[in-house]
């Protein structure tokens, strides 16, 4: 029976479905990321730089790029739960919260791809329409974490990476609960700061993309928000930290539209312009396109370069004009 039974394995695996192959292939790859952990933070750092040496190089290299760079922050967030799991070193928060948080994290991964692939199919419809459902899912996950399980400020990103050097998420002090001291006050005023997002896609679709409300909206609600909760007395030093990181993130309205079409653009191309051929690396960054990866910040999809430019074969660095940077009439 014992001899019969030792080539029945061999048997089952060569018979085996696609099913098995993947989740054998799933337990070899989780036993990799546990014995290399140095070496799958390098993969992950590899694969995120890749997404920024891809646009401009060829035909929808800026999708492509955004693809990379969601599977990189993916692939740190799957690998991290592995880790996790193998030292036992749970999220200090209970199972259903790690849940809201992990699907948090997921959204905040995959939104700016979701937005532009969406775009490219659907049109600008289909574009708007992601983008609002998007957001309503991570309001409606963000006001569950406020109001059912009492969370404090949210993080950027929702689920701090390990460090892969020490395997440690955060020092004890970091963690601390401080739910108790959060009342009535407290959740109004983070609740101002989850529906913010919400209100400022309702504005673009009320007065469009061209307007200044939606800019002064969204910039008011966001130094409101930041004034009230600076007010709070009991905040961790985790907590503290993201006030002054959204603080300084204020800044990068000099980069959202109508701003940055109106006054900024201009000044940072000819700055850059200038700079490229003294400083190494410059020319790198102009050709790589003067826009941020994401211009409107998670909420709206690259320019592509204009058809008279595609058709012409040129490049954004070929010539002096400009006007040939993204056919900008404003700058």
């Amino acid at each position: 029976m014992a001899a019969a039974a030792a080539p029945a394995a061999p048997a089952r695996a060569r018979g085996a479905g696609p099913a098995w192959r993947l989740r054998l292939l799933c337990q070899r790859y989780q036993e990799y990321v546990r014995r290399h952990p140095a070496a799958t933070a390098q993969l992950e750092g590899t694969v995120r730089g890749l997404s920024y040496l891809l646009p401009g190089r060829f035909s929808d290299s800026h999708a492509l790029s955004e693809l990379v760079y969601s599977a990189s922050n993916l692939l740190v967030l799957l690998n991290d739960w592995i880790l996790r799991k193998d030292l036992q070193q749970s999220l200090p928060v209970s199972l259903p919260q790690q849940k809201l948080l992990t699907w948090l994290s997921v959204l905040e991964c995959v939104e700016v791809f979701a937005e532009m692939g969406t775009a490219r199919v659907w049109g600008e419809m289909g574009r708007w329409t992601i983008i609002v459902l998007i957001q309503l899912a991570k309001a409606i996950l963000r006001l569950l974490l406020l109001l059912w399980y009492k969370a404090g400020i949210q993080m950027s990103p929702p689920i701090v990476p390990l460090n892969r050097e020490q395997q440690q998420p955060l020092h004890p002090q970091d963690t601390e609960d401080n739910s108790s001291g959060k009342d009535q006050t407290y959740v109004g005023r983070r609740s101002s700061r989850v529906v913010r997002s919400l209100q400022s896609i309702l504005s673009l679709g009320v007065w469009g993309q061209r307007s200044w409300k939606p800019w002064l909206l969204s910039a008011v609600l966001d130094i409101s928000s930041l004034s009230l909760l600076s007010d709070l007395k009991d905040l961790n030093r985790r907590e503290r930290a993201e006030l002054r990181r959204r603080t300084v993130l204020l800044l990068y309205y000099l980069l959202r539209s109508p701003f940055y079409d109106r006054y900024s653009e201009g000044r940072i191309l000819l700055l850059l312009r200038l700079l490229a051929d003294y400083v190494p690396g410059v020319g790198f960054v102009t050709h790589y396109g003067i826009k941020p990866k994401q211009p409107r910040f998670r909420t709206r999809a690259a320019r592509e370069r204009p058809a008279v430019l595609r058709r012409a074969g040129k490049s954004k660095r070929d010539g002096l004009d400009l006007l040939e940077y993204y056919d900008d009439a404003h700058l």
